[in-house]
């Protein structure tokens, strides 16, 4: 029986562009939710509403708090705490199992990204 990480693995060997390697794992770790809870872990597509910045398009990040504004957390693409809120958020937050985080921030997905 393959893990997650093996199929994703196999699906992104010969992938280098990062918005195609988080398609790809978007599909492995298909469970999503739209509220997060704190202490776990999370990827989702993420595009600011602050204009001029630099962002991460494609956060990796364990939740240390949620408001009514969004939630904060340790980006692991940054290694630094990120604020987001919840109308920039695109199609919800897909759930990396704690099993599943080294192999993930060891994967090059990150999207540097000007607004």
């Amino acid at each position: 029986m393959f893990s997650k990480i093996d199929i994703l693995r196999e699906r992104i060997d010969n992938l280098t562009d990062s918005e195609e390697i988080m398609i790809e794992i978007t599909d492995v770790f298909n469970e999503t939710v739209l509220t997060p809870d704190v202490g776990n872990y999370y990827t989702f597509v993420y595009t600011p509403k602050t204009p001029d910045i630099t962002y991460d398009q494609h956060p990796l990040v364990a939740v240390t708090l949620v408001q009514r504004w969004g939630f904060r957390g340790i980006n692991y693409h940054w290694n630094d705490y990120r604020n987001y809120t919840w109308q920039e958020v695109l199609g919800g937050l897909h759930i990396i199992d704690d099993e599943y985080m080294n192999d993930l921030r060891n994967i090059k997905y990150a999207k540097f990204k000007r607004s």
